[in-house]
């Protein structure tokens, strides 16, 4: 398929900037064709301003109309073929096996949602009937539901060029509200991006919907993001990266005279607990299953184990030994681009220059000019770990750090220092679960996903999945950016207070037409009034 590089502004293509960037293909270095235009702070506002004009048309749409159109987007990135996957392969230096599995998770998401807004009880619609004899004042009427925010800014993330882009779970879950999105493409993958963008405006058109509900603007500038942030427009901000570009863009969001939220997700080092009860059973295995998650493309995930904790002793002094071995022979993988592996090796670099901690790394050689990043495990004990904020902080990529404590009380005060993560996993035994009750309470202080026996890498796409944490894993932990839960960042209540009922939106109407479940008087019912 043809790429034109321009910006897309509802159904228009734009390119009146002078500054360009290209993709470049991480495992050769290779610049792609074509440049892509960087949208200017003129092209910002005609997105945004169209994006407003368009939000109450696409708020007052039917719930069908709504989940049409998401299936029709997933059926025109599906149509796209082989043409994605290649692209997307040459821009991110993901196997292609890796990204046609992730299309086929993107486009399963996008039906998941049309699903929920097909059943419509997310609205949360809640009904107190009027009580006119309660004295000593009467009752009013009070009906209450969930409307959508208004136009969201969406950032495409790096690591998942499909699943967390253009039409990732924020594009999506923000749709599904009723939201019109405009998307700042990641620049690594702009190719990619365009290519997405193409088929979400082809279902729109195929809708008969307003253009302006998707808009997508390209750039490397972090102008381009503060002027999106900034626009009184835009009403929200869905962000997955760095917890530096993370914290800016909620920095400048604060700033507005109209402040917005902003739904990022940031770092997160993921500790991982060994106990007693884990390590009786033998280590070898265990230590197979932590070190392919830590590596599993190539330390890339945002739920990789950073940290491995313990209690020193022979058995877990043989599971770091086991986890050395394999770090020093695995092989260097390609990284997603150029200026990720670069910091990768700096934070690394640092942590490891800490008296009293040990680097085991590959002994693999790495292309000296290619994107490749080297695993490496860090061996620590709890006193060094606990005094150096260069340890307790997320190294995106290939790297973990054990952490040996020299007690059980040890293994608590790191537990309480660690900083809000996505995830916490425990391996151990029931027994320990019981013995270590007090570990587990601290870490569900600190992460949004508790996990027993298992490992963090791998997210679900359901109902009951969470993926968030207290900040810096995200700015809210009491929302998901993954699953069912993750409309509910771009909708508000409103409430209605003894409307006339031919004025109240269906969802509160007396029959409840579409069969929802609602709360009325103080009960879970689909029936009606």
């Amino acid at each position: 398929m043809q790429l034109h590089g321009k910006n897309m502004i509802g159904a228009s293509l734009s390119a009146e900037g002078t500054q360009t960037l290209v993709a470049v293909a991480p495992q050769t270095s290779e610049t792609l064709a074509p440049p892509f235009f960087e949208a200017t702070t003129a092209e910002v506002d005609r997105a945004a301003v169209l994006a407003a004009e368009a939000a109450g048309v696409f708020a007052a749409c039917s719930a069908e109309q709504v989940a049409e159109l998401l299936d029709r987007i997933a059926e025109e990135i599906a149509a796209l073929g082989d043409a994605l996957i290649e692209r997307a392969a040459q821009e991110s230096g993901l196997s292609k096996d890796r990204l046609t599995g992730e299309r086929t998770r993107t486009v399963n998401q996008i039906r998941l949602f049309a699903e929920i807004v097909r059943d419509g009880s997310w609205v949360n619609a809640s009904i107190d009937t009027a009580m006119p004899e309660r004295m000593p004042l009467p009752r009013p009427d009070i009906r209450r539901m969930l409307i959508p925010l208004g136009p969201v800014a969406v950032f495409g993330a790096s690591n998942f060029p499909l699943a967390f882009s253009v039409a990732g779970g924020d594009t999506i879950s923000a749709l599904a509200a009723s939201n019109p999105v405009i998307v700042k493409a990641h620049p690594a993958h702009p190719g990619t991006s365009e290519l997405v963008a193409q088929a979400i405006a082809r279902a729109i058109q195929s809708s008969a919907l307003p253009s302006g509900i998707f808009s997508l603007l390209q750039g490397a500038s972090p102008r381009v993001s503060i002027d999106l942030v900034t626009h009184p427009q835009i009403k929200a901000v869905g962000f997955t990266g760095s917890e530096a570009a993370g914290r800016a863009i909620f920095d400048a969001a604060a700033r507005r005279a109209e402040p917005i939220p902003v739904y990022a997700e940031m770092g997160s080092v993921n500790p991982l607990f060994v106990l007693p009860g884990a390590l009786a059973k033998g280590p070898e295995a265990l230590a197979k299953g932590i070190f392919n998650s830590v590596n599993l493309g190539v330390g890339q995930f945002c739920t990789k184990p950073g940290l491995v904790i313990g209690i020193d002793g022979t058995q877990f002094g043989r599971l770091r030994e086991l986890l050395a071995d394999m770090f020093g022979s695995a092989l260097p993988g390609t990284m997603l681009y150029t200026g990720l592996r670069n910091a990768f090796e700096t934070r690394l670099g640092t942590a490891s220059k800490i008296a009293g901690v040990k680097a085991q790394a590959s002994v693999q050689p790495r292309e000296a000019e290619g994107t490749e990043g080297a695993p490496a495990m860090l061996i620590t004990d709890a006193e060094t770990w606990l005094h150096n904020e260069a340890l307790q902080g997320e190294i995106f990529g290939p790297a973990t750090i054990s952490v040996t404590c020299g007690s059980r009380e040890e293994l608590l005060r790191v537990a309480k220092q660690i900083r809000g993560s996505l995830t916490a996993t425990i391996h151990g035994t029931p027994e320990d679960l019981e013995k270590y009750s007090d570990l587990v309470a601290l870490l569900r202080m600190r992460a949004g996903r508790l996990i027993f026996n298992g490992y963090p890498t791998g997210v679900e796409v359901s109902h009951a999945m969470h993926h968030g944490g207290p900040y810096p894993a995200t700015m809210d932990p009491k929302f998901t950016s993954v699953g069912a839960a993750a409309i509910y960042r771009f909708a508000r209540p409103i409430c209605y207070q003894d409307f006339p009922e031919p004025m109240l939106p269906s969802e509160l109407q007396n029959a409840n037409p579409r069969k929802l479940w609602r709360m009325m008087d103080r009960r879970w019912t689909r029936e009606g009034l």
